[in-house]
């Protein structure tokens, strides 16, 4: 078994644990349940933001603990004055170090779309997250088949949340495309193996319909990748490891975005010239 295969394994165990724990009768008693969703699309594309997802991350299966001490409240109201579009946190717990807690804390203090980061395989898992406040899901293509992964798009629809799809391949691309999605996210990481390449995004951007908003995601450390990235037609950036490996990842932030701005000024002025 691949580390993606045990993570599946697992969900499944524990949504059958936390079903029986809390019904979805309570899930929906959430002071969240019935909120306002905040749209993740238009907070990405707004051209007066920077189209970064800042991620918490305590740890992975790949790199081991990154930063076991980091404060959500702190860190998330540092991305947000620093500069990102929107927050995306870690609810796995096994191999993540999250908790639906870090999620429903970084909600408290931030009036911005919100990702749960986690690893969807059932419906419950998404009332789950609309309780807790998300304002948008993440489907991984790579964890379910394409009708399945349908099934769970439209679900999340239905409850006013918005979807995030990644893909690792143009196959996964190709079979899992559905009118429920909104934003579709090429993982730099293949989740089999680890390994990144930033070209896996450069091959897939212009595979992915404009309807979507398209998203490249991890293994991006440098503000200028984000400026090649940007050209090539993706509207946003997930970042995590990169700012959370800083003992002040709202720190690490603030002065990645501050490059990645004087980077497109400069971009800009060169065009126009």
């Amino acid at each position: 078994m691949n580390i993606l295969d045990k993570i599946i394994a697992q969900k499944y165990v524990e949504v059958a644990e936390k079903r029986s724990l809390v019904p979805v009768k309570l899930l929906e008693q959430s002071i969240y349940f019935n909120g306002k969703v905040v749209s993740m699309k238009k907070y990405v594309t707004n051209p007066e933001k920077s189209g970064i997802i800042s991620e918490f991350k305590r740890k992975s299966p790949s790199k081991g603990l990154i930063n076991g001490s980091a404060s959500v409240e702190s860190v998330s109201i540092g991305y947000m004055q620093a500069g990102a579009s929107a927050l995306s946190i870690l609810t796995d717990t096994d191999f993540f170090g999250g908790a639906n807690e870090d999620l429903k804390t970084a909600r408290k203090f931030n009036y911005c779309p919100i990702l749960r980061k986690d690893f969807v395989v059932d419906e419950y898992q998404i009332l789950e997250a609309k309780s807790i406040g998300a304002d948008c899901i993440l489907l991984i293509a790579a964890a379910l088949e394409p009708a399945r992964l349908k099934e769970l798009a439209a679900f999340a629809k239905r409850l006013g949340l918005e979807v995030l799809m990644e893909v690792h391949d143009g196959e996964e691309l190709e079979r899992s495309l559905c009118e429920d999605l909104d934003l579709v996210g090429v993982n730099n990481r293949n989740l089999k193996t680890f390994d990144v390449s930033l070209q896996i995004s450069l091959d897939l951007v212009d595979r992915i319909p404009s309807t979507f908003v398209k998203i490249s995601e991890s293994g991006i450390s440098e503000p200028k990748t984000l400026v090649e990235l940007k050209k090539a037609g993706f509207d946003g950036f997930l970042i995590g490891e990169n700012f959370m490996k800083s003992s002040r990842p709202e720190q690490a932030a603030y002065n990645f975005i501050k490059e990645y701005k004087k980077l497109l000024t400069q971009e800009s002025a060169l065009n126009n010239a």
